[in-house]
């Protein structure tokens, strides 16, 4: 008798957890969450062994949205999976938005793309500055990286920080990117706040998929 009840309750718990994983399969639907990618876009990772999945933000410094969402995201940077690869890219959709495009990667090829972060968003969205003007623009990274005028200048005008932004706005268009923030995994998926439903949903959808991506090797 109590083998009989053991053994019932060990057939509960595995229909259970059948029935659990069934649920997180059919979490999110494509087409409903998250969107494929017509032409997946190569990430440089597909040889890495352990594997790795590329997680990328689309965003702008432009973006209220994008400033809004920033804490959220940091905060999942610091949990995400060790085989998701985070990167950013940024959106280029005007003029306004390549120069913050340009600040972006000038930031980047002077290795001060942590300390630049933050101040570049503030100076759109809380202290507003006229980054339009490269005066202002090398006055912000003087102070909040140390960097002289002189070598924000020779790099913001470098034709490999103008040859960066035109890769980005290139590969946004292949990513069929029409709004930020926008989420890409693995160069296959396109996840949106308005279809996941909210911020948080976005990045749900996200680790969905990164795991989707990690179980199909």
């Amino acid at each position: 008798m109590l083998i009989r009840t053991l053994l019932n309750i060990l057939l509960a718990l595995v229909a259970t957890t059948t029935q659990s994983v069934g649920v997180a399969e059919d979490t999110y639907v494509e087409g409903t969450h998250y969107e494929a990618i017509d032409i997946p876009v190569e990430t440089g990772l597909e040889a890495e062994r352990p594997r790795k999945v590329e997680v990328v933000e689309v965003f702008s410094y432009m973006c209220v949205h994008c400033y809004s969402f920033d804490p959220l995201l940091n905060r999942w940077e610091q949990g995400k999976s060790a085989q998701a690869v985070f990167n950013r890219l940024p959106a280029v959709f005007s003029s306004d938005w390549a120069l913050m495009a340009q600040a972006f990667y000038t930031a980047e090829i002077l290795g001060v793309a942590e300390q630049m972060h933050e101040p570049l968003f503030a100076a759109i969205h809380t202290q507003p500055k006229n980054l339009r003007d490269e005066d202002i623009m090398a006055a912000l990274f003087e102070d909040n990286a140390n960097v002289s005028k002189e070598e924000f200048s020779k790099s913001y005008n470098s034709f490999f920080v103008r040859s960066r932004v035109m890769q980005a706005e290139a590969k946004g268009r292949a990513y069929g990117i029409t709004g930020v923030p926008t989420m890409i995994v693995n160069g296959k998926y396109r996840v949106g706040a308005r279809m996941a439903g909210s911020n948080q949903g976005m990045l749900d959808v996200v680790d969905f998929l990164v795991q989707k991506e990690l179980a199909a090797e």
